[in-house]
């Protein structure tokens, strides 16, 4: 959780803000973070690949230049010091921009927005489905999925709750969240969204509580691994 830039302060105010919004609806809501929703070790390696063949194109169009660089490295020269430099050079070029690729404001260059939109979508929907969040007795659990390295914010809401909210309702409070994390306030930002889904579902008494309502979701925040 360190690592996320969360002290135990701010998760204790998440589910604060959590048991609030539950308080007048027997809607269930759960928080979720995850440092990435995919490893996207392809793009990496393919991101290093094109610096390393563009690396040794830049060394074949200056070839006497090299050698002399080469030459300028040792008291004795052989030809064969300017062929291996020629084939160790963009292996090294490969290795280092392989590194910088793990970089999440590299990720976030070279990797399609779609492509991240996607893997996102696809790891919240595998975590509400294993942690029964599409379980809840009337079927109004909803998610709010953090993925960080993305900065995307993923609501799902369960089919109780789609029948009488309409998917575009909660637009507002995704986009709210998503602000929050650019701008440094993504605390500030996620408290005040998850009391606006409290008013969003308790509003016109859609979802009222029942006599035998019972927290079926935990409140704490979930800290997940790819």
């Amino acid at each position: 959780m360190k690592n996320l830039k969360f002290s135990d302060s701010d998760l204790e105010k998440i589910e604060k803000a959590v048991k609030e919004a539950e308080g007048e609806t027997s809607g269930e809501i759960k928080v979720a973070f995850i440092r990435e929703s995919y490893d996207y070790a392809k793009f990496e390696l393919l991101f290093a690949l094109i610096a390393g063949f563009l690396s040794l194109g830049v060394l074949m169009i200056f070839p006497e230049k090299i050698e002399i660089f080469v030459k300028n490295m040792f008291w004795e020269y052989s030809p064969v010091y300017t062929a291996i430099f020629f084939g160790i050079f963009p292996f090294l070029i490969i290795t280092i921009f392989y590194l910088l690729g793990n970089l999440s404001f590299i990720d976030r260059m070279i990797v399609p927005g779609s492509v991240m939109a996607r893997k996102v979508n696809e790891r919240a929907v595998r975590y509400f489905m294993e942690s029964g969040i599409f379980n809840t007795r009337d079927r109004t659990g909803i998610l709010i999925f953090l993925s960080f390295l993305e900065r995307r914010v993923e609501l799902i809401a369960d089919k109780g709750i789609g029948a009488k909210i309409p998917k575009d309702r909660w637009e507002g409070v995704v986009s709210h969240i998503t602000d929050g994390i650019r701008s440094g306030k993504t605390l500030e930002n996620l408290v005040e969204s998850v009391r606006e889904c409290g008013i969003i579902l308790s509003e016109a008494d859609k979802f009222p509580i029942k006599p035998d309502d019972e927290n079926e979701l935990e409140d704490n925040v979930s800290v997940l691994e790819r």
